[in-house]
């Protein structure tokens, strides 16, 4: 038998790599461009389709609904037929929705359209991130794909922007909006084209040629399967084995952290100008700085997950969420500048930690179920975000500290949740921290190997 090296998990960072962290960066984009948009859109959408606040909660609920079916069923079919063929045909229905969406006349239609934008949505999580976590160093797995997550808010911030320029086409400039995600999921189709498929996965299934090849295809001739460090025994595709010893605990950790983190985040990107609004605070400009808010924190959060590790970056951000929304919550009677401060530490706290929504499912569970878990952790934590942005307007209508009240329980949730089942998976093998079994808890995780040279 083949002597194994462990090549791809101590390479150093090459040009595909970075390659392929931008190709996989268009979903978390569009996401979070998307979330946006509808926002900005409906100064001009409201009026024009004669919306009442439970239509707003339903239309801006809508894509988070499909992005739990979305993530829920994707995931599993990405784990059974590839990462590659789903890659591409996400982004062909995201652009197909978002054209869609401009034509429509009544409620009811954008809301069955921003239902299934989101599911396209959804199933890019799996599809994009395992792909990319199965080629990606240890050393440099946690940055890398915590830099597809940063960029969400690099598309919530650019959909705020556009959607200030389009304003001024009138009163149709909520279809032009709509419409514009096309063009962002062509773009991102167009550059994924090519991309060889996981090697990894390949071997899961036994294609042992095919995943020689993809190896040559993305780090040269002189490398191929012995290159890939030994796979653990083969665990079988499908939903029953993330619900299931050794893995429900983690696929509930992931679930109720995730949920955590996005309650608060899409009610405050679905409605930030309503909410900026009621603090008597208007204009687009400070819509647009807490949506770059979210990308600055982004930036320390890339080093910290490398430097202190996953557990303590989480845990640190909930302690902090915490107290940013608990105290204006509670205390309603604060000046408005208070709560602004709030929701600019909430930005700054969430865009450096939020990315662990993708890192952690991709290092805990293990090739043939890996898309699978992240779609899973998707859907599940939909289910309260579907919730918390729906009923966001309603909540709105009574009081502005109610929203960040909100905000303060979910994320103590998260805190508790961390506290008891997060794992440390910083520079550990892929194989390693998805075998599930031997979990340190903590920060005492195995220290990050020296990169090796590629020859």
């Amino acid at each position: 038998m083949t002597a194994r090296s462990n090549f791809i998990d101590d390479a150093p960072l090459t040009r595909f790599h970075k390659k392929l962290t931008a190709y996989s960066s268009g979903g978390p984009f569009i996401d979070g461009y998307a979330i946006a948009i509808i926002g900005v859109a409906f100064t001009t959408l409201t009026p024009a389709l004669d919306m009442t606040t439970g239509d707003k909660g339903l239309v801006a609920a809508a894509s988070l609904i499909g992005i739990f079916f979305g993530g829920a069923i994707f995931g599993y079919v990405t784990d059974k037929i590839g990462r590659h063929v789903m890659y591409i045909a996400d982004l062909a229905a995201l652009a197909l929705f978002s054209v869609l969406s401009a034509f429509v006349s009544e409620v009811w239609q954008l809301v069955l359209l921003r239902f299934l934008l989101g599911a396209a949505i959804g199933a890019d999580y799996p599809i994009a991130t395992s792909l990319l976590a199965e080629y990606l160093p240890r050393r440099f797995r946690g940055r890398m794909l915590g830099a597809t997550f940063v960029v969400w808010a690099v598309g919530a911030a650019a959909a705020y922007i556009v959607g200030v320029g389009l304003e001024g086409l009138g009163v149709n400039a909520w279809r032009f909006m709509l419409a514009s995600p096309a063009l962002f999921a062509v773009v991102t189709l167009l550059l994924r084209l090519g991309t060889p498929e996981s090697p990894r996965w390949l071997l899961s299934k036994g294609r042992v040629e095919e995943a020689d090849r993809s190896i040559k295809i993305a780090f040269g001739p002189q490398y191929g399967v012995a290159d890939l460090p030994a796979e653990p025994p083969v665990t079988k595709t499908g939903y029953s084995t993330v619900f299931r010893a050794p893995y429900l605990k983690r696929t509930l950790f992931v679930g109720i952290f995730w949920t955590a983190q996005v309650i608060p985040l899409f009610a405050l990107y679905s409605f930030a100008p309503d909410l900026l609004a009621g603090m008597g605070i208007g204009g687009n400009s400070a819509e647009i700085f807490l949506a770059l808010l979210f990308v600055v924190g982004g930036i320390p959060g890339l080093w910290l997950v490398e430097r202190i590790g996953r557990r303590a970056l989480l845990l640190w951000s909930f302690g902090i969420i915490t107290v940013a929304l608990g105290i204006p919550g509670l205390l309603p009677g604060l000046p408005a500048w208070a709560f602004f401060v709030a929701v600019c530490v909430f930005a700054l706290t969430s865009g450096g930690s939020s990315f662990l929504e993708v890192v952690y499912p991709n290092e805990l569970f293990p090739t043939e179920v890996r898309a699978t878990a992240v779609g899973v952790g998707t859907a599940f934590s939909r289910v309260g975000a579907t919730v918390g942005t729906y009923l966001m307007p309603f909540a709105l209508d009574r009081s502005q500290s109610l929203p960040l009240l909100v905000g303060a329980v979910v994320s103590v949730a998260g805190l508790l949740t961390t506290l008891a089942w997060g794992i440390e998976t910083r520079g550990r093998d892929l194989n390693d921290t998805a075998a599930g079994t031997g979990d340190p808890a903590g920060p005492g995780a195995t220290s990050v190997p020296p990169t090796t040279t590629a020859s």
